[in-house]
């Protein structure tokens, strides 16, 4: 097996995992938000964050390393169109992603002090919600473009 197949092999698997990871955070978190009690939102939040750290950051350290060799082996510039704008919404993603886990680590602590409180989740914790929702697409919306974009690699030029 030649280092390119590896390394097409690590960054789709990186890649599937930072989509997969996303997807299924989005839905447990909004699953647990829905159903609207304080300990469920906890313990969800709380596997949400362990899986971020575990799966998601590996993930966001791997594409860039397993990205840039791939260019480097198949002769491909940083600057091609394609890959240029890639990187820009791989950028993007990270911008909301970092500040959405701070939103779940605040989510999580504000739903485990409302359920020892045996109290209904605060006002600040439905903000931070809807805040880390709204992120969400974008985020989805920028890994969605990078995946079409390393399929069709599509022939443009920035300057």
């Amino acid at each position: 097996m030649t280092l390119y197949f590896v390394l097409k092999y690590l960054h789709v698997i990186g890649a599937s995992v930072l989509l997969g990871t996303g997807a299924g955070i989005a839905f447990f978190m909004l699953a647990a938000h829905v159903q609207g009690r304080p300990v469920v939102v906890a313990g969800v939040a709380r596997i949400v964050v362990i899986a971020d750290f575990v799966f998601t950051t590996t993930a966001v350290v791997v594409q860039p390393i397993t990205g840039v060799a791939l260019a480097w082996s198949v002769g491909y510039s940083l600057l091609d169109g394609w890959i240029f704008v890639s990187i820009l919404l791989y950028l993007l993603t990270g911008a909301f992603w970092l500040p959405v886990v701070w939103m779940q680590m605040r989510m999580r602590d504000l739903a485990l002090a409302a359920a020892k409180a045996g109290e209904p989740l605060p006002p600040a914790y439905h903000r931070l919600f809807w805040t880390w929702f709204a992120f969400g697409f974008p985020a989805f919306g920028a890994v969605a473009a990078i995946f079409w974009l390393m399929i069709a690699r599509p022939a443009f030029n920035l300057w």
